[in-house]
């Protein structure tokens, strides 16, 4: 299977995380597939605007796969952080409109990837946060991310308490655009970003970089915070005992 998969619709592409079964959390393989089609996309000049979507009905994108996450070991978290960095990147790097259609969950990487697309429309039941600390991790990039939408009041309750909130309550502090039925989540992705697909090109283009501009410095300082937190984290062995019982217990359901 695919980690992801791309269609197009006219002018229009698709990208669509497509791990079901794990709730199309976010591995090297899923990564890296999403890089790739991330930049062949925005140097497509046929391709004018994104929907990013995640397969089935349960998640968006429930954060990173804990079975890569508890193989991590200190000496791989630095180039296992930049990756998962570039991911992010590669959907700031979009000079293309992009818009995300959250259907279910959208928590740690997923939610982080949802904020650093241009629109997010989701369902009132969805739901969304920023979960690390419950893993032993530091809140750092996706608490940053936050920065951008939510005023520090949210941001401290999310990020401190690792807490997901109902897309009701993300619409209204502001980390999601607009609400729609689960019948007609997609088909208003789609019109957004058909509507966003037919402005001049150039014109967003330019806006989106300086967009970008404007908020480079804050994301990278980010991002060499985290690793430095979760550097501190990983040797206090917390987000390992954490990992750990939890896919004990995940091993035990599935062999029953």
């Amino acid at each position: 299977m695919e980690p992801v998969l791309v269609e197009r619709d006219g002018d229009v592409a698709i990208v669509t995380l497509n791990r079901p079964a794990r709730m199309n959390a976010v591995n090297d393989a899923l990564r890296g597939a999403l890089i790739d089609a991330l930049a062949r996309l925005n140097a497509d000049p046929a391709v004018h605007a994104l929907v990013l979507a995640g397969a089935g009905e349960r998640a968006f994108c429930a954060g990173q796969d804990l079975d890569e996450a508890a193989a991590v070991t200190w000496q791989q978290i630095v180039p296992w952080l930049n990756r998962q960095r570039a991911m992010y990147q590669s959907v700031r790097d979009l000079d293309k409109p992009c818009v995300a259609a959250v259907r279910g969950v959208a928590a740690g990487a997923g939610f982080q990837l949802a904020l650093c697309a241009d629109w997010r429309l989701t369902t009132a039941d969805s739901r969304w946060g920023q979960p690390e600390v419950k893993a032993g991790l530091a809140s750092i990039v996706g608490s940053y991310l936050m920065t951008l939408h939510v005023g520090h009041t949210h941001n401290v309750q999310m990020s401190l308490s690792g807490e997901l909130v109902s897309g009701q309550r993300a619409y209204e502090i502001g980390l999601v655009t607009a609400l729609h039925g689960e019948a007609e989540l997609m088909g208003a992705a789609l019109a957004r970003a058909r509507s966003l697909a037919a402005l001049p090109p150039t014109s967003v283009r330019l806006s989106k970089q300086r967009l970008r501009a404007m908020t480079q410095p804050g994301f990278d300082d980010a991002c060499v915070a985290g690793i430095r937190a979760q550097l501190e984290c990983y040797a206090d062995g917390e987000p390992q005992r954490v990992m750990a019982e939890f896919l004990g217990k995940r091993n035990a359901r599935e062999s029953q």
